[in-house]
């Protein structure tokens, strides 16, 4: 007898390179855009353009990859 279990559909897939850039790009520019509009830390304000910008970047690159 076996003691390896059948793994579903969805844990056999593999993850593009395409999806992950984008999904990463996606939670850096929302996360840079949370920054810019709380109101408590300078320093959270002063980076979320970089944030954004990085996320901004990585999400025109990644559109690239192929799927």
């Amino acid at each position: 007898m076996s003691d390896e279990t059948p793994m579903p559909e969805a844990a056999r897939r593999r993850v593009s390179p395409r999806a992950l850039a984008e999904n990463i790009a996606t939670v850096l520019i929302a996360l840079g855009v949370v920054m810019l509009m709380q109101p408590l830390s300078l320093t959270l304000y002063s980076y979320s353009f970089v944030v954004t910008l990085a996320g901004t970047v990585l999400f025109v690159i990644g559109s690239k990859f192929p799927e």
